[in-house]
């Protein structure tokens, strides 16, 4: 068997750890076992359906940069204790530098930089993030990514694997019962149009943006409801922008759910306005799940596998994306089973290509 060691921030439920889990319950794990480098010290929400799966979840340091000397003999120890990692493959774009510096330091012979994103983040780490941008092929010998536009941001120049954000999609197929179920449940209506948009309440996802088109949206047809689902840094910064344009009764913060694929039944329109994107997984999930969406024009149009996405520029104002959005309403029912975003069809891609990785080493 093969073990591979996904390196990761945690393993809460979101875009690429869910999509993670979706590869290691469908892989075949009589060939290979996935364990997971986390860096909190907590448990995440995944970590008990991990642990039942036959994995690992190992609890490093906090990669502040305070922590590097703390870090990296704590990596040290953990690579000389197991031996067994033949593969390491780190989903954290820039900050890979350092998981997998230490895992070139320990002789790791598979070392794998996977891209999620396009863009970096813009908080204290940003500097650093962009100097390990520049370090990321000093310490990383395969690479990979979710797309070509997030490939070629990470990795300028070089080969990578295209490893689709595949998806359970029978799970998010549309359905009657429970969306008349769950829309009673949250008191809406048939009459209320509902706008939903699932993620990190952070810069990336750029909600304030789309608490304001809301705004114009209430003001043109007072029954829109709009539906948030994720917490993060900004949460009380948006709720404090909804309470100050007046418009607490309308729009509802569902946190963190883990029942997220009976929820896209309650949507009328999917909206996502991100600053950044790779490939959402959550654009992936509302498109088997048979709904309108209004992205942003800097989520990469790969995301697009029907013709349900609309791409619209953040340059263009509110009340423009207002009105494309309030035109958006049909719910259909998709037969896309063929697509790579299904997981079923997905799996056997990242299977293969550490199986093959494996062989070698054994050559």
């Amino acid at each position: 068997m093969i073990r591979v060691l996904e390196v990761v921030n945690d393993m809460h439920r979101a875009g690429l750890e869910t999509m993670l889990m979706n590869y290691y319950r469908n892989v075949d794990r009589s060939k290979i076992q996935f364990d997971f480098l986390t860096h909190r010290p907590y448990e995440s929400d995944y970590d008990r359906e991990i642990k039942s799966l036959g994995g690992k979840v190992f609890h490093a340091p906090r990669l502040y940069p305070q922590n590097y000397p703390t870090y990296f003999k704590y990596m040290k120890e953990f690579f000389s204790e197991h031996p067994e990692y033949k593969i390491v493959h780190s989903h954290i774009d820039t900050m890979s530098y350092l998981p997998l510096k230490a895992a070139k330091k320990a002789n790791v012979p598979i070392r794998i930089a996977h891209s999620h994103n396009t863009s970096i983040d813009k908080d204290f780490k940003y500097p650093l993030k962009v100097y390990f941008k520049h370090r990321i092929s000093k310490v990383a010998n395969y690479y990979a990514a979710c797309g070509k536009e997030a490939g070629e941001f990470l990795f300028p120049g070089k080969k990578f694997k295209f490893i689709p954000n595949a998806i359970e999609a029978d799970r998010f197929l549309h359905n009657d019962k429970i969306r008349k179920e769950y829309r009673t449940k949250l008191g809406f209506t048939d009459e209320n149009l509902v706008i939903g948009n699932i993620g990190r309440l952070s810069y990336q996802k750029n909600h304030e943006f789309l608490v304001k088109v809301f705004k114009k949206i209430h003001q043109k047809n007072p029954d829109a409801r709009l539906v948030l689902i994720g917490v993060g840094e900004k949460e009380k910064k948006i709720r404090n922008q909804v309470d100050t344009l007046n418009l607490s009764k309308f729009v509802q913060f569902l946190g963190n759910r883990n029942d997220v694929a009976n929820l896209y039944n309650v949507f009328d329109v999917f909206v996502m306005p991100s600053l950044f994107e790779g490939i959402p997984v959550v654009g992936i999930e509302a498109q088997f799940a048979g709904l309108p969406i209004v992205f942003s024009d800097r989520v990469p149009k790969e995301v697009a596998f029907t013709d349900q996405c609309k791409f619209i520029s953040l340059d263009e104002s509110v009340d423009e994306w207002a009105n494309i959005i309030l035109k958006e309403r049909k719910i259909e029912s998709n037969n896309i089973s063929n697509s790579l975003y299904n997981i079923k069809n997905a799996v056997p891609i990242l299977e293969n290509y550490y199986i093959n990785l494996y062989k070698q080493i054994l050559d």
